[in-house]
């Protein structure tokens, strides 16, 4: 069975809830002949009602770029997954490479997340990726493979849509640089293969696999031609509603 691509935008700390709100119509605007794929778009957690009443009734889905792990309680600075699923969210950006290098989040913590969007029914996009001195150390698929079983520890699922995987070479995100398609898909055949480790074949093989890393209009073609490459994780063009239909538009 193919599997379903994903373009999902994230929107970083960028907009106000006007600037929010005119993007997401933008994007709705271009997406209403999108049939065979699926697009998401986290903007940052002040807009996220406005974009969720900009966005009702489209095929457009509501993410969201973090998530707690616990319902409630004491933890200043937390959103938990059933205030998210009460704004609209359904997938939950986890581990992004700046959650994990400019604020420390560490395996540990984000498989915490990943266990409290799971229990809730929010999709996680679990990030990871090697820096570029791992990489030149020829330790990339070393690093995935850790983040990867340290991400998903004690995490079972039965159905491949409930877990979506994103490979963001850290060197190439905001950098203008963008790891070539055999770069990619070797990373992302790896993970597969580890991933097939973790779950049932038949679920495994299913998973999604995004890549992350200064996708742009020009390079998503031969992205995702390539066998293991699912949609992308897309930083700076998101925040362009041209750019951004183009690479909806792959």
């Amino acid at each position: 069975m193919p599997r379903i691509p994903l373009i999902a935008g994230n929107w970083k700390m960028h907009t106000t809830i006007g600037e929010a709100t005119a993007l997401a119509k933008a994007i709705v605007a271009a997406s209403t002949d999108l049939v065979d794929r699926q697009v998401m778009l986290a903007p940052p957690f002040t807009a996220l009602a406005a974009v969720a009443d900009t966005i009702r009734g489209s095929n457009i889905i509501l993410g969201a770029q973090n998530i707690g792990w616990a319902s409630q309680g004491a933890f200043t600075g937390e959103i938990s997954p059933p205030m998210l699923k009460d704004l609209g969210c359904t997938m939950a950006i986890i581990g992004h490479s700046e959650r994990r290098h400019i604020f420390g989040e560490t395996d540990e913590l984000i498989n915490r997340r990943v266990k409290g969007a799971v229990s809730q029914g929010v999709i996680p996009i679990l990030c990871i990726g090697e820096q570029l001195e791992e990489r030149e150390a020829d330790r990339t698929m070393s690093v995935l493979e850790g983040q990867l079983k340290g991400g998903l520890q004690e995490i079972s699922i039965a159905d491949p849509n409930q877990l979506v995987i994103a490979y963001e070479p850290v060197w190439a995100i905001g950098t203008g640089k963008t790891a070539s398609p055999i770069q990619a898909q070797e990373a992302h055949k790896f993970i597969r293969h580890v991933l097939v480790n973790l779950f049932e074949k038949s679920v495994a093989s299913q998973i999604r696999i995004l890549y992350g890393g200064s996708v742009i209009p020009d390079t998503i073609g031969i992205l995702m031609d390539q066998d293991d490459i699912d949609g992308a994780l897309v930083g700076g063009a998101a925040l362009q509603p041209g750019s951004f239909s183009r690479i909806m538009h792959f």
